[in-house]
């Protein structure tokens, strides 16, 4: 062993050192060897090849699931696992009022009646590799932010150029890495023939709903399944067509009914969106007050007016579903994230760190006239309060309803130039009918309730414009001066061509509106960008000392929805002072049921769904160690949103489970991984399957899946 390895290898046994190794986001393609060891030590048996390079590797499997989600390909005929809350759209686009999937669930029992989904995908990466030096021959380093993307458009360019001479299948694209000090090549072969095969009802597959989101224990049995079409010819990417065929992939993960351990080997590999773990003690204290604080008290407002429109009327809830979900996770996210931030002591523990690069700036000089503290405090003190206001903007009417989507689009709009209506000084524009995607009355409230809520955030001389109209016409009723909006704007007449001279559209109380809101949030953007800019080359600079200062150690960059691997242990941790224990089993989800039956709405169900998990005999999907049927499980693997839908391997890179949430004390991981605390939230494949079975009685799925 070299003398690099060997500092490796001590570094990753010193016992602040192996928390650190633990936690991690690694690419695959260059996984650090010392990493590598550590998972074999922790139970990993396969061996290094069959994670990335060998015709079987694990990676092939795994899916980016329509660009937000990770999924795992499980069937040699395409079938894909991911969550249900990955799923989630497109189980309401097929919903009806007379076939509610989301409410009764679904099972295609023929390939016939598996369901298209326009616009959904999945991406396998074929490939990846580190490009920075051919960029930097090129002077990347000396360009500013305009010249740097100028010149990776071209080089993506070329490189796509050159992947589709060899397979037109193929696409590519460049993400910055370490904070924009490197830069990876990606290639990937896209599916977008996807079609939905089995859910089971939204009470399972959002068991616990808002009560348990980011909280354990948990019984969630979050999966739905989809199916990869393909060309019948080549077997590889098409365009929907009903002559496609089922996907023969080249590798598929193969489901396991051997469970788990206190203390075995787990992996996730999937597609995590974004954390900001180089991010300075006063990015860290900008988030937490100027965007955390903001968009968890804007969204608590318009979800409280959501919520009770959905709970008077089912065809309602249909429409909002899927758009509550996607605003209430974040607006817990945040909440959980600053409590965090304050009770693990973040930007005191940064801030002190950053005080250890400062000096090992002076011991060796590195980055010296470039990494500058003072002026890194000073942009973001500039930049504090306008990034403030922008959150709430954003947050208020940023496509919060249909008016204010519109009305945002309108304003924008520029007429061609040559046409005959900007010759004739008219403007004309068109707004499909999307009337079946959402209510009038809940976005009126919606639109009133956070028209009011931000005077908070803004004195009264700097409010829009149409505040004072609200004021002088409406007597400061913002319900009125809505339903005043919707009468007399001609933004909500839809599914027709409309054309106005440009006079005409000026007076337009909703392009007033919009025109309004876009000059504000456009104030705000010239003043953000030169200060992100400068900012940015900060926060560049001191992920480089970072990883200068600590070279004797693995790194792996920020996630930014790349394929990444992360391992660990099955294992709880204490909550509230006492364990956690690593599972839960049915009788738990069946205690929760009968809360539900007093009516805590989020643990409602179907019956039958109580029935089934009140069995004393659970058959082969028994764990053998606890002979319980067991829910849902802990690891203390590293991941953040978007690995929603991971698959969760064993130590021979069987499938375990779907990843699909973390813990409360996991809220702080976008910047801060706690490896004493923050906890995976698994649905073990066993329960999936045991639903397919039981429920479901989707034979030919489990027969395709090889469970006996």
């Amino acid at each position: 062993m070299n003398k690099k390895n060997l500092l490796l290898a001590a570094a990753m046994l010193l016992p602040g050192a192996a928390a650190h190794a633990d936690e991690g986001m690694w690419t695959l393609y260059n996984l650090p060897q010392a990493v590598y060891e550590q998972m074999k030590s922790y139970g990993f048996s396969a061996p290094y090849e069959k994670l990335y390079k060998g015709d079987d590797a694990i990676m092939k499997s795994v899916v980016n699931f329509s660009g937000y989600c990770s999924g795992v390909v499980v069937s040699p005929d395409g079938l894909v696992f991911t969550n249900h809350h990955c799923g989630f759209e497109a189980i309401r686009s097929h919903s009806t009022v007379e076939h509610d999937y989301m409410l009764n669930g679904f099972y295609a029992k023929t390939y016939a009646e598996e369901l298209p989904n326009d616009g959904m995908f999945v991406s396998f990466m074929v490939e990846q590799k580190d490009i920075t030096p051919e960029l930097e021959k090129r002077g990347i380093k000396e360009m500013n932010n305009e010249q740097r993307e100028k010149l990776l458009d071209q080089v993506e360019n070329e490189m796509i150029k050159e992947v589709h001479a060899k397979d037109p299948s193929l696409d590519l694209e460049i993400k910055p890495f370490y904070e924009g000090n490197k830069y990876y090549a990606t290639t990937y072969r896209t599916f977008n023939d996807l079609r939905l095969v089995f859910t089971v009802p939204k009470s399972m597959g959002k068991f616990g709903g808002e009560t348990d989101n980011w909280m354990w224990p948990r019984q969630t049995c979050d999966y739905s399944v989809f199916r990869i079409y393909a060309d019948p010819k080549t077997n590889g990417p098409a365009a929907y067509s009903k002559d496609n065929v089922p996907y023969h992939p080249q590798h598929w993960t193969k489901v396991s009914l051997d469970g788990y351990k206190d203390g075995d080997f787990a992996m996730t590999i999937g597609y995590p969106g974004t954390t900001e773990r180089y991010l300075s003690s006063y990015g860290i204290r900008q988030m937490r007050d100027a965007e955390n604080e903001p968009r968890a008290q804007i969204r608590g407002v318009k979800q409280d007016v959501m919520i009770k429109h959905m709970r008077a009327d089912e065809a309602v809830r249909i429409k909002y579903d899927s758009k509550y979900a996607q605003s209430s996770n974040y607006w817990k996210n945040s909440i959980g994230m600053n409590k965090c931030i304050d009770s693990v002591g973040i930007i005191r523990q940064k801030a002190d760190f950053e005080d250890r690069i400062m000096e090992y700036q002076k011991w060796t000089g590195y980055l010296k006239g470039k990494l500058d503290f003072d002026k890194m405090a000073q942009l973001y003190a500039k930049q504090f309060d306008v990034t403030k206001e922008f959150m709430a903007l954003r947050e208020t009417f940023g496509r919060t309803s249909e008016f204010n989507s519109r009305a945002e689009r309108l304003a924008s709009m520029v007429p061609a130039k040559n046409s005959k209506a900007a010759k004739k000084g008219k403007t004309y524009f068109h707004f499909d009918d999307n009337s079946s995607e959402w209510d009038e009355a809940l976005d009126k409230d919606v639109q009133a309730a956070l028209i009011d809520n931000f005077r908070k955030y803004m004195p009264a001389d700097q409010l829009p414009a149409f505040y004072k109209t609200i004021e002088d016409k409406f007597g400061g009723d913002s319900h009125k001066y809505v339903d005043w909006l919707y009468a007399t704007s001609i933004i909500m007449k839809s599914g027709k061509k409309i054309t106005l001279t440009e006079k005409a559209l000026a007076k337009d109380p909703g392009y007033q509106y919009g025109k309004q809101l876009n000059e504000m949030m456009s104030k705000c953007r010239k003043q953000l960008i030169p200060l992100r800019e400068e900012i940015e080359t900060q926060e560049r600079y001191l992920c480089d000392a970072k990883v200068r200062m600590e070279q004797e150690l693995p790194h792996y960059s920020d996630a930014n929805f790349t394929m990444r691997l992360s391992y660990g242990q099955v294992g709880g941790y204490l909550l509230g002072g006492n364990p956690s224990g690593y599972y839960t089993d049915a009788s738990s989800i069946v205690r929760k049921m009968e809360s539900g039956e007093k009516g805590t709405i989020d643990y409602q169900a179907e019956p039958i769904m109580k029935q089934l998990l009140s069995s004393n005999d659970f058959g082969k999907y028994t764990d053998k160690t606890t002979g319980k049927m067991q829910l849902c499980f802990l690891t203390n693997n590293d991941i953040t949103g978007g690995n929603s839908g991971s698959p969760m391997f064993d130590g021979k890179g069987n499938l375990i489970g779907l990843a699909f949430d973390g813990n409360w004390d996991s809220l702080s991981s976008d910047i801060w991984f706690d490896k004493r605390l923050a906890r995976c939230i698994g649905v073990d494949i066993r329960y999936v399957l045991f639903l397919m079975d039981k429920w479901g009685h989707a034979d030919r799925l489990l027969k395709e899946l090889g469970v006996k």
